[in-house]
């Protein structure tokens, strides 16, 4: 759905998110605190909700997570967490009604019933509050919560009944989104402080996915995402 008067309340969005990585940095490189870094890849599926029985979702895409971690310790076990990932997602919707979509130089009609299949690339900044146990054996569970903004930086639509393939979407997308997360997990100790991570992720976009342009329909998309974390922290 196509919110009103959003701008504002992205643009305040994308300033809190700024302040708070750079109130996080300069105490994260600081040698006197404890910290850690990581990476990790995580393969994902991905799916969409809708607001309108109009459009609905029609199945889930795979897809995956790469980036990095950081976490700066305020206790033994407790840290924030940040980081920066590039991850690719999607997700498919049919609608009951014709719909045209846009295109840089061109525009498709898509029939009622036939899906449209959503390639989307973001730059995701999570934030989060990390709670870890003690050591036990070569183990650690942790689980981590918070919020994730994301911008858009790339995005493509397959539609299958019309044979278009890999077209330029971003026109159709809001560039702005943010979810929240829940990750549950274990590290394994490789000696040190090295360790192999292995987690769950949940995460779910409560910001409208797409536009409403031209006769579209008022609708509101979101999106929620299962991931497996695998990554080595160090």
């Amino acid at each position: 759905m196509k919110m009103i008067d959003n701008s504002k309340f992205i643009s305040g969005l994308q300033k809190i998110t700024l302040s708070i990585l750079l109130m996080l940095i300069p105490g994260m490189l600081s040698a006197q605190q404890k910290i850690s870094f990581g990476i990790h890849i995580d393969p994902l599926v991905s799916w969409f909700s809708t607001d309108i029985k109009s459009v609905q979702n029609d199945g889930a895409r795979a897809g995956f997570n790469f980036g990095l971690t950081f976490n700066k310790y305020f206790a033994s076990n407790y840290s924030f967490s940040t980081g920066i990932s590039l991850m690719s997602a999607g997700g498919r919707l049919v609608s009951s009604d014709t719909t045209v979509l846009e295109f840089p130089d061109s525009r498709s009609t898509v029939s009622p019933g036939n899906a449209v299949i959503y390639k989307i690339q973001y730059l995701v900044i999570p934030l989060g509050l990390k709670l870890e146990t003690n050591q036990i054996g070569y183990l650690t569970f942790f689980s981590d919560l918070g919020l994730d903004p994301k911008i858009v930086i790339g995005g493509k639509a397959d539609i299958p009944s019309l044979n278009v393939k890999g077209e330029n979407i971003k026109n159709e997308l809001e560039m702005f989104n943010l979810s929240y997360h829940i990750t549950a997990g274990i590290e394994y100790s490789l000696g040190g402080t090295s360790a192999m991570v292995l987690g769950l992720n949940f995460e779910n976009n409560f910001l409208d996915i797409t536009k409403d342009n031209g006769t579209q329909p008022t609708d509101k998309v979101s999106q929620k995402i299962v991931s497996l974390k695998f990554g080595i922290n160090f």
